[in-house]
């Protein structure tokens, strides 16, 4: 398999697991991602939820279809959403708040560590780090 098609895999399977997040924050897990929101944001809880949730079905979407000649500008949005949303991850363990299994400061703690990894991922996927 040639890297050219490892990096459509990557990039494929960073869209449909976006795609299943901004699904689960309009649905089944709504109330748990609430707890990542910061408490400076300002709009209502809920709606910053709401609002993530159809950036990141939007974002998914454009990483699956996106052509070559979008996908590195695809992936630089993309890592600037997980750079953008990493307070949330950083409020949900200061503030020592629970969900998705999150339920000590030291998962809180590890967690935090995985968003630089989706920064490269959308990076290296999209051929912005060749």
């Amino acid at each position: 398999m040639s890297e050219k098609d490892l990096k459509k895999i990557a990039r494929i399977a960073l869209g449909a697991n976006l795609i299943f997040a901004g699904i689960s924050h309009l649905t089944f897990a709504r109330k748990a991602f609430r707890a990542q929101v910061p408490d400076w944001i300002p709009l209502k809880v809920d709606d910053t939820v709401v609002y993530s949730g159809i950036a990141e079905i939007a974002l998914g979407s454009s990483l699956v279809l996106t052509n070559e000649k979008h996908q590195e500008t695809v992936g630089k949005v993309a890592a600037s959403f997980f750079t953008a949303v990493f307070p949330g991850n950083i409020s949900q363990y200061v503030n020592d708040r629970s969900a998705f299994g999150l339920d000590t400061d030291t998962k809180r703690l590890v967690r935090l560590l995985f968003q630089p990894a989706l920064v490269y991922w959308a990076l290296k996927s999209t051929n912005n780090l060749k």
